[in-house]
């Protein structure tokens, strides 16, 4: 087993180091920095970000051509590590032989050491990995109530000073994930809608551990990962094509999952039953269209699959506090003094 040593917080450093033991060419972008791989060790990349000095967001989208181990050993053990998996697994463990954690597709897990064990991350030989991985550093918070709160759940108290989570499904994060990396604006609006992002995505790393600790007893999903992805392929389905008249029966048959499947699946990562989704995209959709086509309020109301312009107008209201007339209203304002 091949092993990367990490030894700083500093993210140039870490992109130094990184590449020194796995080669590849890096690229740095102001605060972004990516490492592509393409050689007999791996193949892909890996990319970071520095929101501010205590957040640090990193992104793995690689296969290793042979065992690899990704340890850090840093002289300071006050960070917290906030891990997504998006494709493949990634075990996690405090000491090169210590109890292991499987994060899995489309799970959360958080991770904090103030012991003098070193944090392994360990990424199986040719298996494609797509990991994000939010490290803060708690004693460099600057809020006051985010760093009592993270100390106090996650470094304090806790057995042999070691802490690890692994959470139930989600899709709420790989969905801001992708919104990340489809970001394509320069400069200040770049940075600032990346930093909004990755604290959104730790703010829902956060929110899942709540929940889950909530939920613990009651907790009896019945969903496999491989049920998790075709919830995640049906929501992106409704997605790209709002206008088709979808019925559960349909879904159901698309996915291969049994309506009740169908809907606990929507429940646990859209917080909403599919139907309260469907509409919600085509209203998302239609907010849209307004915004940047010409299209009129009735066009719109058959482009998104609705039939009802009265409806419409009703649903949008009540998630835009406006009528869809004033908002269109309101953009031609806003063209016509520009």
């Amino acid at each position: 087993m091949k092993t990367i040593s990490i030894t700083s917080h500093d993210l140039s450093t870490v992109f130094e180091q990184i590449q020194d033991q796995l080669g590849g060419k890096l690229e740095v972008k102001s605060k972004e920095y990516r490492l592509e791989i393409n050689n007999d060790i791996a193949k892909g990349f890996i990319s970071g970000i520095s929101v501010e000095q205590a957040i640090v967001y990193m992104e793995y989208d690689i296969v290793f051509k042979e065992d690899v181990s990704l340890t850090n050993k840093l002289s300071n053990t006050s960070s917290i590590h906030f891990g997504y998996c998006s494709k493949g697994q990634l075990v996690q463990s405090f000491g090169e032989h210590g109890k292991k954690s499987g994060l899995g597709q489309f799970q959360t897990g958080i991770f904090s050491n103030s012991s003098k064990k070193s944090t392994f991350l360990n990424f199986r030989k040719n298996e494609e990995v797509k990991v994000s991985m939010v490290t803060v550093d708690v004693l460099s918070v600057s809020d006051s109530e985010l760093k009592d709160q993270l100390q106090h759940t996650f470094i304090s108290n806790q057995e042999n000073n070691e802490f690890s989570y692994i959470g139930s499904f989600n899709l709420k994060i790989v969905e801001k994930i992708e919104h990340l990396n489809a970001i394509s604006q320069k400069g200040l609006v770049r940075n600032l809608l990346i930093n909004s992002i990755v604290y959104l995505i730790l703010a829902l790393e956060i929110e899942q551990h709540k929940h889950d600790l909530i939920n613990a007893e009651s907790n009896c999903s019945s969903l496999s990962q491989a049920d998790m992805e075709s919830i995640k392929e049906v929501s992106e389905l409704i997605r790209n094509y709002p206008e088709i008249q979808y019925s559960l029966k349909y879904l159901s048959k698309k996915s291969g999952l049994s309506p009740f499947k169908l809907q606990e699946g929507f429940k646990i990562m859209h917080n909403r039953t599919v139907t309260d989704f469907i509409r919600n995209v085509r209203v998302e959709v239609a907010e849209n269209l307004i915004r940047t086509s010409e299209l009129n309020i009735s066009e719109i109301v058959y482009t998104v699959g609705l039939t009802s312009r009265s409806y419409f107008s009703k649903i949008f209201k009540e998630k835009y506090n406006c009528s869809p007339k004033h908002y269109q209203n309101h953009q031609n304002t806003l063209a016509v003094t520009a």
